[in-house]
């Protein structure tokens, strides 16, 4: 039913790049193309090399290369006339927004990337601009406005076979379905997403899956041993594609998993190493999530309870301010769980669950290929 996956980001002479590419031999070979494109003066092709780049770099967790070369492949396609790569350049400017946090400005050229898309006549930018706008949602926690979304770019996806984006938002729904509670429907959907990921030669969403799979054996299951070994298989596949980005919420999944188990050491180191990761990528939304399970980690390890308490009060002003919905009742689960009591009344809080969004993506069109 499904092809093998491919990576429609990798455009004009660097089509032959499989999905499974190194990021840094994108990234090589994405250059090399750049310049080649540019000393001849086709500016088509230098759009459509530099939106590799772009990637590249934004998967890497270079966040400044990475936004200067969106917007220099933007600027190249609107030089060229060529709607298409100018549709590709704001998904990737889009995508990078919301990496970043800094979901308005995501919303708004997601938005602008789907309607050049649609002008354009190429349906594939088109479905995953839209898939990122989901994925936005998604994160934030607004679940009610982009369920339907998904569910409609899943059907669409497996009406033309497209592994990749079926993959993609079948991690999508079944984190929706994970945050609130129902984990059956969230287990079968992850697994769904490994074979169909396993069976395209999907790396990157196949790690996705199994990183989803290990959140739902470590709650419901109680499993945490198992959890690691889903998490240890996934995060090969990070390491041998540099998905510095997804290796990180690897790594802060895996501190939830310890965390559960009550091995509280191992989870502050591993919250720690995470959040590490995150700050050298300038990933707010993962700082703090990862902060907010090194807090905890510390606090069960005796750390005094009037800095806990500071610190999980800043936690939710950062959160609140990235746009996660219900973040303050996130921090006031820890506060609860940490006998610290509840917060002063403040805002209202905005983002999801702890368990993240998986981010998946993108790098699919959300996801797999947003993350």
């Amino acid at each position: 039913m499904y092809g093998k996956a491919f990576a429609p980001e990798y455009q004009g002479a660097l089509t032959t790049l499989s999905v499974n590419s190194s990021l840094t031999d994108v990234l090589a070979a994405g250059t090399e193309q750049l310049r080649a494109a540019e000393r001849v003066g086709a500016r088509a092709e230098a759009a459509r090399s530099g939106l590799a780049v772009a990637e590249a770099h934004r998967r890497l967790g270079q966040v400044a290369d990475a936004d200067r070369a969106w917007k220099a492949s933007y600027r190249t396609a609107r030089e060229a006339g060529d709607e298409g790569a100018m549709a590709w350049a704001l998904w990737s400017g889009g995508t990078l927004a919301r990496q970043r946090g800094a979901f308005p400005l995501a919303w708004r050229l997601l938005r602008l990337a789907a309607e050049l898309g649609e002008h354009a006549g190429d349906v594939v930018v088109r479905g995953y601009s839209l898939a990122g706008l989901a994925e936005t949602g998604r994160i934030q926690g607004d679940y009610a406005a982009v369920t339907e979304l998904h569910e409609q770019l899943l059907a669409e996806a497996r009406k033309r076979g497209e592994a990749r984006h079926t993959v993609w938002a079948l991690e999508g729904i079944a984190q929706i379905h994970r945050n609130t509670g129902a984990y059956d429907t969230a287990y079968a959907m992850f697994e769904e997403a490994a074979q169909i990921a396993a069976r395209a030669e999907d790396r990157r969403g196949h790690a996705w899956a199994l990183r989803g799979l290990a959140d739902i054996v470590s709650v419901r299951d109680q499993d945490p041993d198992r959890a690691l070994e889903l998490l240890s298989e996934a995060e090969a596949s990070c390491r041998a594609m540099n998905l510095s980005g997804a290796l990180a919420y690897n790594h802060k999944m895996r501190g939830n998993v310890l965390y559960r188990a009550g091995r509280y050491e191992q989870a502050r180191d591993v919250y720690a190493q995470a959040l590490a990761e995150f700050e050298a990528m300038s990933e707010p939304r993962g700082q703090a999530l990862a902060r907010l399970g090194l807090v905890k980690s510390l606090a069960r390890l005796g750390r005094d309870r009037a800095e806990t308490a500071t610190d999980l009060a800043e936690l939710a002003r950062v959160l609140e301010s990235i746009g996660l919905r219900h973040a303050g009742r996130m921090v006031e689960r820890a506060r609860t769980e940490l006998g610290l009591g509840l917060l002063p009344p403040a805002g209202q809080g905005s983002g999801a669950d702890d368990a993240d969004a998986m981010a998946h993506s993108a790098d699919g069109a959300g996801t797999e290929v947003a993350r």
